[in-house]
């Protein structure tokens, strides 16, 4: 694996490439991880992920644990890992242990022997060992090791067990690897900075090449995350990538979030504009049946049920070249999976434009005016909306 920098805004802010030996496309990053179920994105089905924007959308993130049920690992390694079981030879396979949605991490039953998680096989207790042979038959092109997550909520003293688990199984990890893939350390520490920090410092000097930040989605809020991500940040090489739910302002290079996945689960379409700093304004028509937060839309409601208009003008997806707000609707009305499948197709396009109109305001070095004019147009839509309550 190979990652350079190629261009710095407003501090921490950066835009790179990401080579990977397996994959014959370079990766701009800040990215996007695809969220998957078993490898593929849940209602995408295979031979529609071509009509995504690539290399874009050849991240994709899985957990090993999802394959606990079904075929066995021995299958998966005669056959050659996932990528042939797939049949995506391009697509970078990106394992982390836990995901918000199946395999969720459960600190209370975690102990010093291994992680403990909800599984679609019930709760499993996973050591270093089992997790080590599910990359072993995966042979995913990045994986993360096993690392004990606790809540924000979790005691001073629970956060520095779960720094030591997460370091001494680290090191087991590395021990016992056998494949090809980079490894990513896991960083933890709960909302406890100095744990953070300590644990991201001990991680640093490992033989990995880059980090994924674990422990995020899990209590905090909004305001203790950026002092968390920025002791970490600051202990961690500028060199190497890293792997966490947010921050590009942070100096984040990789981003793994079911947010599109929760969004078509809903009926709701990513609306919101991906033009440069100087033209994203919205053009806001408050309508009370719209389901319109200035994001996004409900396709649900009523009002769709008529509008023979795609989700959003000029939108490149398959969706929005093919059929209407009004389709859609019906669809998500009369519980058709075809909508899901609209609809995740239109909202992964959609924000892999999101990110990669990032890069180009890093690249043009106004990162944090892209930031505060899009922040700034979302409060103001929420404003109107209330006065029109």
């Amino acid at each position: 694996m190979k990652f350079a920098v190629k261009a710095w805004s407003n501090g921490k802010a950066r835009s790179g490439i990401l080579q990977l030996g397996s994959c014959p496309h370079n990766i701009e990053t800040p990215a996007l991880l695809l969220t998957t179920r078993k490898g593929l994105p849940v209602y995408i089905p295979p031979d529609h992920l071509p009509s995504l924007p690539s290399p874009d959308s050849n991240l994709l993130h899985f957990s090993p644990l999802h394959f606990l049920e079904g075929i066995s690992l021995k299958a998966i390694s005669n056959i050659g890992g996932l990528h042939p079981l797939l049949g995506l030879h391009d697509h970078i396979m990106v394992a982390v242990p836990r995901d918000s949605i199946i395999s969720i991490p459960d600190h209370d039953s975690t102990n010093r022997i291994g992680a403990s998680f909800e599984t679609p096989c019930g709760r499993m207790l996973i050591k270093p060992a089992d997790y080590m042979e599910m990359i072993s038959s995966m042979r995913p092109n990045l994986w993360a090791t096993l690392a004990d997550e606790v809540p924000a909520w979790a005691s001073e003293k629970r956060n520095k067990a779960s720094v030591e688990r997460t370091l001494k199984w680290l090191d087991e990890c590395i021990t016992s690897n056998s494949t090809d893939g980079a490894v990513l350390g896991s960083v933890v520490g709960g909302s406890r900075v100095e744990q953070r920090r300590s644990c991201a410092q001990e991680v640093a000097r490992r033989n990995v090449e880059g980090f994924w930040i674990g422990g995020f989605g899990l209590g905090e809020s909004m305001e203790e995350r950026n002092p968390l991500l920025n002791a970490v940040m600051d202990s961690l090489p500028e060199e190497k990538p890293q792997e966490v739910l947010q921050g590009v302002a942070a100096g984040v290079d990789l981003f793994d979030s079911t947010y599109i996945y929760h969004l078509t689960l809903g009926g709701f379409a990513l609306t919101f504009p991906l033009e440069s700093i100087e033209k994203q304004v919205t053009k806001y028509q408050p309508n009370s049946n719209s389901g319109c937060d200035g994001t996004k839309i409900n396709l649900k409601g009523t009002v769709y049920r008529k509008d023979t208009s795609p989700i959003v003008d000029n939108c490149k997806c398959y969706t929005c070249q093919n059929h209407t707000k009004a389709y859609i609707n019906h669809l998500l009305n009369v519980h058709e999976m075809l909508a899901h499948i609209l609809l995740e197709m239109h909202n992964t396009h959609h924000f892999l434009g999101f990110f990669r109109s990032i890069r180009e305001a890093i690249h043009e070095g106004k990162f944090e005016q892209f930031r505060q004019k899009f922040i700034g147009s979302r409060h103001e839509h929420i404003f109107s909306a209330a006065l029109n309550v």
